[in-house]
This record gives C-alpha cells, structure tokens and sequence, in this order.
C-alpha cells in the first residue's frame, strides 16, 4: 500500500509540474492562431475558432526576423567565443595559482552576481558613449563578452578533475602556460565549454536590455527586440507578437533538447572529484 500511494504521489507531482510548465504556453499558441478581434474577445485559453496562419508570416516579414537572427548569430558567436576563452583563462589562473589578492579576485566575481544589472546600466552607458561604440553591433559584443561566476564555477570544477602533474610534465619539457593551456588543458575542457557555450548563448538570445538600449538602430534589431516593432503608442497586434514568441522559441527548444545531455553532464560531471 505504502508502495502504491508513494508512486500515485509521484506522478501526481509529475503531472503538477507538467501542468506548470505547459499552462503559460498555450495562450501565447493559442493567441498567436487568433485574429485580432478573435484575440480580444475570447477567453485566453480558449483555442482559436478559425486558425490564423497568416500571423506568423507577418511576424516574420513584417517584424524583420530574419535580419534578427542575422544580427543576433554574429553577435552571438563573436561574443561567445571571447567570453568562452576569457572564462576557461580565468578559471585556469584561479585554479592553478596563488598570489596576492586571490581569494578577493573570487570575491568579486561573487558580489558581481549579487548585484542587478538593471543598476549599472547608466555607468555602462557612459562608457559605450566614450568608447564610440553605442548603435553598432561592438556595443553588444563588448558586453555579452565578459564572462561571469556561472562559467568560472563550471570551469572552476572541471579544472578540480585535471591533475597538475599534467602541467609539471609539460613545464619539464619547455612547455609555457600559453602551451599548457591550450594544448593540455582546453582540450580537457571541452564538456565545459559545450556547457558554457550552450547557457551564454540562451543567455545572449533571451536578453532584450542591451540590444534594446546600446543598439536601438532598427538595422541592428536582434531577435529578442524584433517584435517590438509590432508595439506602440496606439496598442500592439498581440495576436502577432504571439506568433512571433513562437517563432522566436523554436530554435532555442530545438537547440537545447539536441544537447541537453551536454548541459546536464556540464553542470554534474564536475562536482565530484574523482
């Protein structure tokens, strides 16, 4: 009995969850096949009585979304290159050296992510402005570039799984820390920079604040500012905003079920020592 009423509880908490998940969903699909009076008149979570397909042409077209995507692979790809290797050569430093002011280099790292971004964002301005850099596409590279805790604590416990004998090996035969780094060490690495790669770039496609304050021009619109254009003083077509949140979640759900298992091995593997 003890058995039966423990699996009934399981699944019914697995059932809550679901619901949780797929309940905030279905009145963006739904809403997205509306039309607009349709949309307005009935119930949220009612489904659409005669399905608009047109919407998502239009949130395509009409939203320029293809120049969103566009903007935001390149930006994207810079951006995750440079914060990728600034992380693993950080992580690298803090792990395998000891010098005055380590502990409050980590420090740092930790009261940063403490701190909202929302609150720097009049500094961070200041300094896109005197760099000449605001309304170009270096404005969102220079600042997805930084790394943050997230990725030096990931590569921060893979770097506990790699012997530094591999390292005193390398340094007898002439080997340098650059060589070191990238011939030994980054190669070891690479579960951990699947799984940086795979959070900074969700990270980089979700966010809306920096495109839409450093690069306001509509030329460098990235996907997560594209469906602004379908908002304003006189009301928004919501029903084609609903489309294009769809559009807009299909290659980040699509991305993260292929290398799922990339994530979950990044974020596990490296937290017990073997």
């Amino acid at each position: 009995m003890k058995k039966i009423i423990s699996e009934v509880f399981k699944y019914f908490v697995l059932v809550l969850a679901v619901a949780a998940v797929i309940l905030p969903i279905l009145p963006v699909l739904f809403g997205s096949l509306k039309s607009n009076v349709e949309f307005h008149e009935s119930n949220v979570l009612a489904p659409p009585k005669a399905w608009e397909w047109s919407n998502f042409q239009k949130a395509f077209i009409d939203g320029q979304m293809l120049l969103g995507f566009g903007n935001t692979i390149l930006v994207m790809g810079v951006s995750i290159i440079v914060s990728v290797l600034i992380g693993a050569m950080t992580s690298y430093v803090l792990h395998r050296f000891r010098f005055p002011g380590h502990g409050v280099v980590k420090t740092l790292f930790l009261l940063a992510a403490l701190i909202p971004a929302v609150t720097n964002n009049i500094a961070v301005f200041q300094i896109i402005s005197d760099l000449n850099i605001f309304n170009t596409r270096w404005a969102g590279i220079v600042l997805f570039s930084g790394t943050d805790i997230i990725s030096v604590y990931i590569f921060l416990q893979f770097m506990d799984n790699i012997s530094e004998s591999l390292d005193e090996a390398a340094m007898m035969d002439g080997a340098s820390y650059f060589r070191i780094f990238f011939t030994i060490i980054a190669p070891l690495l690479l579960p951990a920079i699947a799984t940086v790669m795979i959070i900074k770039g969700v990270s980089i496609y979700n966010d809306f604040t920096t495109p839409f304050l450093f690069m306001p021009k509509a030329s460098l619109a990235m996907i997560s500012t594209s469906l602004y254009n379908f908002s304003g003083p006189f009301g928004a077509r919501w029903e084609i905003i609903c489309a294009g949140i769809i559009i807009v979640s299909v290659p980040a759900l699509v991305v993260f079920l292929a290398l799922q298992k990339w994530i979950y091995s990044g974020l596990v593997a490296g937290s017990v020592k073997s």
